[in-house]
């Protein structure tokens, strides 16, 4: 599909082209007043077909589920029914919960990407991995005691590689009482977290993980990074996020339905071991940002389009 719109043209399936490259180092050298946006569904697929790489021609930009701004968009603006529904939009717009529709989704996952590009044989025990791993996410990846260890790790990376699944690892200096290897994943959409999960409404219990996944795709579309970790240490204190910023001192996030639902004792343990970086709480009821202290440690308590805003910041201005 091609659509012309005020000097932009844009190009979806880019990589169902023989050689994409080529189309887009000609728009970029000879018609330089037009914006081209190639999309796809397979950032893979596209790159197997380059065959140049475009270097200061292009830039890459990640599109994740629908983010806090988008809701703006539609008119019912619900945070809770972005969570149960998900962020692709035809779910989220959907009159009833698209039960059919999640599976044809996986189907298609399954027939286009992973096909496609992998040429995995065992789609039974892929698929079956695949819902394991939603049912558990957010949490510490356990893998399943059935297949080999290699044949978990290659479906990880597949998952990984294909934007389904972000894998957050620890932060660690190796320091002895730090957890290193043992990394959180995290479904890319929590509509799938939902429906696998069987959730047709949530409850209490159900908001605060899913707000810590809302909280990560919110930083990955505005950072455009995976580069986020978690810390955990061997006693069981554990910090949710940690950001750090080149040449910087890491940042800690805190995600909390409401804020009242903080206690300091993780993150004080944090920062025993590194004193210095921003500590964030981030909470859906949170209008005004404001600051608390805990035995010597400084917190902030924000919105997340305010947490977004002061990541983006530069360090300079972090304590205005």
């Amino acid at each position: 599909m091609v659509e012309f719109t005020e000097r932009r043209v844009v190009l979806d399936e880019i990589h169902r082209l023989v050689n994409p490259s080529e189309l887009l180092k000609i728009a970029a050298d000879h018609f330089r007043d037009i914006c081209i946006l190639a999309t796809g569904s397979s950032t893979l697929g596209a790159s197997a077909k380059f065959r140049d790489i475009l270097a200061g021609r292009k830039r890459n930009l990640w599109l994740t589920p629908m983010v806090l701004a988008d809701l703006g968009a539609f008119e019912r603006q619900d945070l809770r029914h972005r969570l149960l529904r998900g962020g692709l939009p035809q779910f989220f717009l959907a009159e009833s919960l698209p039960e059919r529709d999640f599976q044809e989704w996986m189907d298609a996952y399954w027939a286009k990407d992973i096909q496609e590009l992998f040429r995995l044989e065992r789609r039974t025990s892929f698929q079956k991995f695949v819902e394991l791993l939603v049912v558990q996410s957010g949490g510490i990846f356990a893998a399943p005691c059935e297949g080999s260890r290699t044949t978990i790790s290659n479906y990880l990376k597949v998952l990984e590689a294909t934007f389904v699944a972000h894998v957050v690892r620890p932060f660690s200096t190796h320091r002895p009482t730090e957890i290193v290897a043992a990394p959180k994943v995290f479904a890319f959409d929590t509509g799938f977290v939902c429906y696998l999960c069987g959730w047709y409404e949530l409850r209490k219990e159900e908001l605060g993980t899913l707000w810590e996944h809302f909280v990560l795709n919110e930083m990955q579309a505005n950072l455009q990074t995976r580069d986020v970790n978690y810390w955990r240490d061997k006693p069981g204190d554990e910090v949710d996020f940690v950001y750090v910023r080149r040449r910087q001192q890491p940042d800690t996030i805190e995600c909390k339905w409401t804020a009242d639902e903080f206690k300091p004792g993780n993150l004080q343990a944090f920062r025993r071991q590194y004193p210095e970086g921003h500590n964030w709480v981030v909470a859906t009821d949170i209008d005004q940002e404001y600051v608390r202290r805990y035995r010597g440690v400084e917190v902030r308590f924000v919105s997340l389009s305010k947490l977004i805003e002061r990541l983006l910041a530069p360090q300079a201005h972090l304590k205005t």
